[in-house]
């Protein structure tokens, strides 16, 4: 794969594989590409040359089944601040299964937020927002995570959470692809792709 932005090549002669059950952390300095890449895999981000596959398939040719596996959270914590944690995370479930108040109350609690679930999310720290967001995890049913920044704002018992979130999720048979500065501590089968090489 090759990515060029503002007359920088961002990257070149890019390849990686993610197998089902494995976490890929991708790093480097910034500006080097990180959220880049995970837009163009995630089809947010058409200036790139190259192929993307999903199961042996070129994504181009069934988009559909690859969005459907797949769940993004880019930089941005992505929750509107006006509604309640309980109504933004009803409003994410129903894009793909609906889900009840009690599975929504229980991937909250899953996340540290037993007993916000109506506050909104406006009186919220950045961290418990952070926090919600993070549930979407629980409601989803995607294989494939892609994670920009997920550990911003998480204070140590979060940062756990998630750490616990991710390999459960690669336990599972999932897959992860993940960019941080975090030094992850997870349980899993984990590579790293360091895009300043």
């Amino acid at each position: 794969m090759f990515c060029e932005r503002d007359d920088r090549v961002l990257f070149n002669d890019l390849a990686f594989s993610l197998h089902e059950g494995e976490l890929l952390q991708v790093q480097g300095s910034n500006g080097s590409g990180k959220t880049t890449l995970l837009r163009i895999l995630c089809g947010l981000n058409s200036s790139y040359e190259g192929e993307l596959f999903w199961e042996g398939v070129p994504i181009d040719e069934d988009r559909e089944t690859f969005l459907a596996s797949l769940l993004y959270l880019g930089h941005r914590v992505g929750v509107n601040k006006i509604l309640t944690a309980r109504e933004n995370l009803r409003w994410s479930a129903a894009l793909h299964s609906p889900k009840t108040d009690q599975d929504i109350d229980a991937a909250l609690e899953a996340v540290g937020l037993m007993g916000y679930a109506d506050i909104t999310c406006r009186n919220m720290s950045a961290g418990q927002q952070q926090r919600v967001s993070l549930a979407r995890l629980l409601l989803s049913p995607a294989r494939l995570w892609v994670l920009d920044e997920p550990f911003t704002t998480l204070d140590v018992s979060g940062v756990k959470i998630l750490e616990n979130l991710l390999a459960a999720h690669v336990a599972q048979g999932g897959a992860v692809l993940v960019t941080t500065h975090h030094q992850l501590d997870v349980p899993c089968s984990m590579r790293r792709l360091n895009l300043d090489k």
